[in-house]
């Protein structure tokens, strides 16, 4: 079995990306394949746990019952925001979750401070999701979009931390920014003040080389090339290059030379027989598994990384 072969022998959810970006299959037969998604596996699991408020769990960013028990696990992946960023990423139409958008403005408030929740929040990370969210269910989240532009840093980034006083930008809070921005501009086409913030924001990492400190040269953590599936909040060399190859495609643009140490980073985390490995995502309650243990071969870290070499070196 070659490595294509076991990609495509997977989940709808992950198959029909197969199909478009590695396989170069034609419009018509990846379509076909996600249009499964809702119907079966992951897709269908997921929405089937949806509450009749249309939350899940019970709650915005965490389960209802979270402040009563005693976590030992790490974040729970299991409340409304996780859930819709995974239908989302997994390429459900929005129309299966009709109506959606109305339920959480009626039932959904976040934790802090009692928001309402397509208003957003003070969280940069949140806020990212839930524009990205809003855009694809058809909620009014244009607010969260001049948020952005309203919280950017002095260095061109963010940082969810800014509310307790940081004025430094931060890695993880910047690329998760820059999605639920891409998500913007892919929707909308933007405006001129949300175009400009991507552009810092982009700068920001690539004038480090997407891994190192500007004051120092020096790597920013070991989180940079530690490949884990789901990505969920946590920035490495594998989610930021995701990012980049997304933009560039939307733009129009060839990569940029800056990356070319995060290739490399990635490039050298290739198995012999062409695959990557799960080396473990966040810990935390989730509904169900959707990747392989830690140590195994991983399907979605498969996908993200042999696509983004496939566009660095076209």
């Amino acid at each position: 079995m070659t490595v294509l072969d076991w990609l495509l022998d997977s989940d709808p959810a992950l198959r029909w990306q197969v199909e478009r970006d590695l396989a170069g299959a034609p419009p018509e037969v990846w379509q076909a394949t996600r249009a499964r998604v809702a119907a079966e596996g992951f897709g269908a699991r997921l929405l089937s746990l949806q509450d009749p408020d249309g939350q899940w769990a019970g709650g915005a960013f965490f389960p209802a019952d979270f402040a009563s028990r005693e976590e030992k696990t790490g974040q729970p992946w299991t409340a409304t925001t996780w859930s819709l960023y995974s239908l989302r990423e997994w390429g459900v139409d929005a129309s299966v979750l009709r109506g959606t958008a109305e339920l959480l403005a009626e039932n959904c408030r976040w934790e802090y401070h009692d928001l309402p929740y397509w208003g957003g929040e003070v969280d940069c990370c949140i806020n990212a999701w839930t524009l990205a969210n809003g855009l694809w269910l058809g909620a009014d989240v244009r607010g969260i979009a001049d948020w952005f532009v309203e919280h950017a840093l002095p260095d061109g980034g963010w940082n969810c931390e800014w509310v307790e006083g940081s004025t430094r930008s931060s890695f993880h809070s910047t690329i998760n920014s820059l999605k639920g921005l891409l998500a913007y501009h892919q929707a909308t086409g933007g405006t001129e003040a949300t175009r400009a913030a991507q552009r810092t924001g982009e700068e920001y990492l690539l004038e480090r080389n997407l891994l190192r400190r500007l004051s120092t040269g020096e790597r920013v953590g070991e989180w940079v090339n530690h490949f884990g599936y789901p990505f969920r909040w946590l920035y490495s060399a594998l989610n930021a290059v995701s990012y980049f190859r997304e933009a560039s495609l939307l733009d129009g643009t060839a990569p940029d030379p800056r990356m070319a140490e995060a290739i490399e980073l990635i490039r050298a985390a290739r198995r012999p027989d062409g695959r990557w490995l799960q080396e473990g995502p966040l810990r935390g309650e989730v509904w169900f598994e959707i990747d392989a243990p830690v140590g195994e071969p991983s399907k979605w870290l498969t996908l993200h990384a042999a696509r983004v070499l496939d566009w660095w070196e076209s």
